[in-house]
């Protein structure tokens, strides 16, 4: 749990993600778009994924992928970035992290 916490703490967006994840990408793809260069933590690929992926499960993710933190603060999986992106909320919440200085 501890690692997770520190490395969303080390960009204003941290993406924990799987290689092979449709929904992982998609989601990075939207961030991307909007002008947004993520850290991304791809699971599959480090050596300690399995212990990273845990700790989200942990926190209540099921699937335990994307997992999305901005400003440092968890905010949740593709449901909830999509929702936020379609209200209008996500890119205020990008800016005040100071992810977009749009």
């Amino acid at each position: 749990m501890d690692r997770v916490t520190k490395l969303a703490q080390q960009k204003a967006v941290v993406i924990f993600s799987m290689s092979t994840c449709c929904m992982s990408h998609a989601v990075k793809r939207l961030f991307y778009e909007l002008g947004v260069s993520p850290a991304i933590h791809e699971l599959d690929e480090d050596p300690r994924g399995r212990d990273m992926e845990r700790a989200l499960l942990a926190l209540g993710f099921s699937p335990s992928v994307p997992a999305v933190f901005i400003g440092g603060r968890l905010l949740g999986s593709t449901n909830t970035i999509m929702s936020h992106h379609l209200n209008g909320s996500l890119v205020p919440m990008l800016k005040e992290a100071g992810a977009i200085w749009l």
